[in-house]
């Protein structure tokens, strides 16, 4: 069976990332925020309450930069759609994990970060994050055309 998760691209007035610092497995990981879709949601509606949750931001989905998949002995079935966003309101601050208790919240840090700065960083992930996102956001793949969410009928 597939689990899926989603990750949000958003870039503030200076064309930095939104990236947080989560701690997992004895070190620190920087990726821009997200987490697992919830059963009955769908991948944008994960996008939103995740940013929501990690950031205390509010944004609209605007795009889509990859879905990665990943099949795997150790790990199963995983998929990620790393969406691209826009901030429309809220405050940044740092938000924690609800399904964790507080002494075992990952979240560590939250901030906007250049294309240099993300360089400068150890553990970015996925690895090939900063060297493809710069010239997707310069691309302008800001359109919904290629991203599709089709419903079912339930009766």
């Amino acid at each position: 069976m597939w689990v899926g998760g989603v990750r949000v691209v958003l870039q503030d007035e200076e064309g930095r990332i939104l990236m947080v610092r989560q701690h997992h497995e004895d070190r620190d990981l920087w990726m821009v925020p997200g987490g697992g879709i919830e059963e009955g949601e769908n991948s944008i509606e994960a996008a939103v309450r995740e940013v929501k949750e990690e950031t205390g931001l509010d944004i609209e989905v605007i795009g889509v930069a990859w879905h990665i998949e990943e099949v795997s002995p150790e790990r199963g079935q995983r998929f990620v759609n790393y969406m691209i966003g826009r901030i429309i309101g809220g405050e940044l601050a740092l938000g924690s994990d609800p399904e964790l208790s507080p002494d075992r919240q990952v979240l560590r840090e939250v901030r906007f970060l250049s294309r240099e700065e993300i360089d400068g960083l150890d553990n970015v992930y996925p690895k090939f994050f900063n060297e493809e996102i710069w010239g997707i956001l310069e691309e302008g793949h800001t359109g919904m055309t290629y991203y599709k969410l089709r419903y079912s009928e339930r009766g």
